[in-house]
């Protein structure tokens, strides 16, 4: 089944349209920066790059662009279902869902949860659904798969009146990754199926972990929002809360300036001085430059704590998994992560590392037991492969609206 998929950003929206049987994508690419003059419509069919303008279009006419380009490549006929990434899904929802009105209203709730994502998000599926209105629309949650925590990986030790009347619990994120991620592991690595303890690390400017313990989600480094966790390319991760009251106070600000500091200009890009994108930061560091190089040995540090931390979780580890961009190309960052985690019983393989793992199905250490591996990532495949699972089992009309689960049922 082709399958369009859309993920609908504040100032941008990416999509696809993959064959749902193997992952072929037929044709990608990312409508950005619009608003403005400088938007454009970079996409890849066939193998080749283009790009057009869209000076000054908004979401809507974006689409309407992309969805001319579908037609004059002759794949807009060819499209059986639409797939959408939502960010939040608060502790509602567990699986993918077929896109109802019902759905809708839920995902609205969450908007408090997700301020910046799922208001885009819902505006992509309002477009979608005018411009295929015949098509069956599904939605992928990112916090779906992290339902299966159980409560003391997902509470907070805070007055519990604020879980139960609040929501303020643990949510996690990018489960559409570390779902598809921790599944080609055990393939790709020939762990039992029914008995792995697998250690996800999706780094990328956005960095989670998540323990997976026999295709389960028992613990993730994001929480309430995806500021928490371990450094990433400006966000800062896991701080004392304090320190929010104690530079509100310094820099005779607001709370939600402290905030957006810490979402926007803090991570890799406020410890070096110079960039989010660990690419330039690796550079400036082979220059000599002592911030670039301690923020690398601070992101490195961050992962490799929350790693042991995911250990605790699962009770032992098989396998630790790099992915995203970072994750499955900064071969001197995975050398210092697994490096810390020696103790643990890892042992980098240099020359498996440096080629990424392809002669090893993935590994890149000596030891196999535990052994660390990079599996490429591929989070649009994932949403094809559940909307597409969803549009074939699409229920009777008036019939209550189908839960797409691919791991056991939820228990927390």
């Amino acid at each position: 089944m082709n399958v369009l998929v859309l993920n609908c950003g504040s100032s941008s929206a990416k999509f696809a349209v993959i064959d749902s049987s193997n992952g072929h994508e037929l044709v990608s690419g990312i409508a950005q920066r619009l608003g403005s003059a400088q938007a454009t419509l970079d996409f890849k069919a066939e193998g080749k790059k283009q790009s057009r303008s869209l000076h000054g279009a908004q979401h809507e006419a974006a689409l309407r662009v992309v969805v001319e380009l579908l037609e004059e490549l002759g794949l807009a006929c060819r499209i059986q279902a639409v797939g959408h990434r939502v960010v939040h899904g608060g502790a509602k929802f567990s699986g993918s869902m077929p896109i109802t009105p019902e759905v809708v209203a839920k995902i609205e709730e969450c908007i408090p949860l997700g301020p910046l994502h799922n208001p885009a998000n819902l505006l992509g599926i309002q477009i979608a659904q005018e411009l295929f209105p015949d098509l069956p629309q599904v939605a992928v949650f990112d916090t779906a798969f992290h339902q299966t925590m159980p409560p003391r990986a997902y509470l907070y030790a805070v007055p519990y009146e604020w879980f139960a009347k609040h929501e303020v619990r643990r949510y996690g994120f990018h489960g559409t990754s570390h779902r598809y991620v921790s599944q080609q592991a055990v393939r790709q690595l020939g762990l039992d199926p029914e008995d792995h303890a697998i250690v996800t690390a999706h780094l990328g400017n956005g960095c989670s972990l998540a323990a997976v313990r026999n295709g389960q989600s028992t613990d993730t480094t994001m929480g309430l929002t995806p500021v928490d966790g371990c450094v990433m390319g400006t966000r800062s991760g896991s701080i004392d809360p304090s320190i929010i009251t104690h530079m509100k106070k310094e820099l005779s600000c607001t709370a939600d300036e402290v905030m957006d500091s810490l979402n926007k200009r803090s991570g890799l890009l406020g410890i070096s001085g110079l960039s989010n994108d660990m690419r330039a930061i690796q550079a400036a560091a082979e220059g000599g430059h002592a911030h670039a190089r301690l923020a690398i040995e601070k992101f490195c540090y961050s992962v490799a704590k929350a790693a042991a931390g995911m250990i605790v979780s699962l009770g032992r580890v098989d396998a630790l998994v790099f992915a995203g961009g970072i994750g499955e190309n900064a071969v001197s960052v995975r050398a210092q992560i697994v490096d810390l985690l020696g103790f643990a019983g890892f042992a980098l393989d240099p020359h498996a590392n440096e080629m990424h793992g392809r002669s090893l199905r993935g590994r890149i250490t000596r030891t196999t037991s535990p052994m660390a591996a990079v599996v490429p990532t591929n989070e649009e495949y994932m949403i094809a492969m559940d909307a597409a699972a969803i549009a074939d089992s699409a229920p009777s009309p008036g019939a209550e609206p189908l839960e797409f689960r691919t791991e056991r049922t939820a228990t927390a």
